[in-house]
């Protein structure tokens, strides 16, 4: 690696890092170079220095790596939806597959003793939901897209490969009737689509309540646009903090997600947490509940269990589950979606702060056979920490959204006495750098 005075330089990239940067060695600092693949050659120019790294862009791609493919979207690399859409969607599995073992290899100091197979998804239109930023400019155009990578600036798009076809098809019509009401003196704050297999619902959200003109324009033009539609939508409104509220059309179909394989429906509403691709989630809570390997009648907790997503499968294969949330009124939710899944007598929902858990509110809850762990990127720290006997499950499946915080819980639960016996990745956000993985755990006797 050569590099000049002006902050420019050749390099050579052998990885990737957790953001979808390349990653190379000037002089023993290390480079993010954001556009470069592994095993390419670029030149680069850095654009922010520190101590330790330096953080760069691609200027020129000398020597191509297999992988590289030419982006879908011609907002790529400006837009901070996507960042890898420059590398062909099996390789995008590969590396992130390849970070979940660097992180657990680096920062747990563990090694799975196998691996997955990865569970690959569907590259396009998978997105089931999407929030969409709305900015206005100094002539009071709107803009409409999501941020810009590192910035609050909006990207302005007119489609969009990851939305479903048919919501990236309406997006100029959307953003003509927001308009619409902008120039009304109604400028909407966001605009967030929701896709399940009978309604899609598009929830606008507003810093104050729109006027009862922008109302009736918002009906008709509604009227107008989807009344025979093919498919069925219906609006809803958010105004400041409070919670979204169906608009137009009243009678319409329920806004539920399937999991097919456990006979289970899930209804939910605008705000309430769900994975953003419906049908790598069904295959990922497939995957869990078969490493889980439940027996009729074991009891099983399932912390962070939010609306239930794994919940109501445990509870269909035989178990008694505890579901633990820390938000009221998702765990409020998961016992309304038990009775609707007749499981109510197979569940049990609770609140609790599971980022202060202690060995004293661990043991407050009983001895379970195994236990189901979906935190947020954060981790799962504390409740990993608060393990102990007689209180160890037999048997853990850790299911992360984040690499880093997996690696150092694995780290902690293998001091406490498990063996991290496989481990995979599950590619929920194709085009993206986010890695899903999953892990098992299991007490050596």
């Amino acid at each position: 690696m050569q590099q000049n005075q002006q902050n420019s330089g050749v390099a050579e990239i052998y990885s990737l890092d957790y953001e979808g940067r390349g990653v190379a060695r000037v002089g023993g600092k290390t480079v993010f170079v954001r556009g470069a693949l592994p095993s390419e050659k670029v030149r680069f120019r850095v654009v922010r220095s520190k101590k330790q790294f330096d953080e760069a862009e691609t200027t020129e791609v000398l020597q191509t790596a297999n992988e590289r493919v030419e982006p879908r979207c011609r907002h790529f690399g400006i837009c901070g939806g996507c960042v890898l859409q420059h590398a062909e969607a099996t390789a995008q599995v590969a590396y992130k597959q390849r970070i979940m073992e660097e992180q657990l290899a680096r920062i747990g100091k563990v090694v799975p003793q196998q691996l997955l197979p990865p569970i690959y998804g569907t590259p396009w239109h998978y997105r089931d939901r999407a929030r969409l930023s709305i900015s206005a400019d100094g002539k009071g155009r709107l803009q409409l897209g999501f941020q810009a990578q590192k910035s609050h600036d909006v990207v302005d798009i007119e489609s969009c490969a990851v939305l479903p076809e048919y919501v990236s098809a309406a997006l100029p019509d959307w953003k003509a009737v927001l308009q619409t009401l902008s120039d009304y003196g109604d400028t909407a704050k966001f605009i967030e689509f929701y896709r399940s297999n009978e309604v899609t619902l598009a929830n606008i959200g507003w810093g104050k309540g729109p006027s009862a003109k922008s109302l009736a324009r918002l009906r008709e033009w509604f009227d107008r646009h989807y009344a025979s539609a093919e498919q069925c939508w219906q609006i809803w409104l958010q105004c400041g903090r409070e919670q979204a509220q169906a608009f137009y059309p009243h009678h319409v179909p329920q806004l539920a997600y399937t999991l097919p394989e456990f006979d289970v429906v899930m209804p939910y509403r605008p705000g309430d947490f769900t994975q953003i691709n419906a049908e790598t989630n069904a295959l990922m809570v497939g995957r869990a509940l078969r490493l889980l390997e439940i027996r009729q009648g074991e009891r099983v907790a399932d912390l962070f269990c939010g609306l239930g997503n794994f919940s109501l499968p445990m509870a269909k294969c035989g178990a008694k589950v505890v579901g633990i949330e820390g938000s009221a009124t998702l765990a409020a939710r998961a016992t309304e979606n038990a009775a609707h899944n007749g499981c109510a007598a197979q569940t049990e929902f609770m609140v609790a702060d599971l980022f202060e858990t202690d060995r004293q509110t661990l043991a407050s809850w009983g001895r379970f056979d195994k236990m189901l762990l979906d935190p947020p990127r954060s981790g799962a720290y504390a409740v990993v920490q608060a393990l102990h006997e007689p209180y160890l499950p037999q048997k853990i499946v850790y299911v992360s959204c984040n690499p880093a915080t997996f690696a150092r819980d694995a780290a902690v639960l293998v001091a406490k006495g498990y063996v991290l016996q496989t481990a995979g990745v599950m590619n929920m956000f194709a085009q993206t750098a986010h890695v899903e993985s999953i892990g098992v755990f299991e007490r050596s006797r």
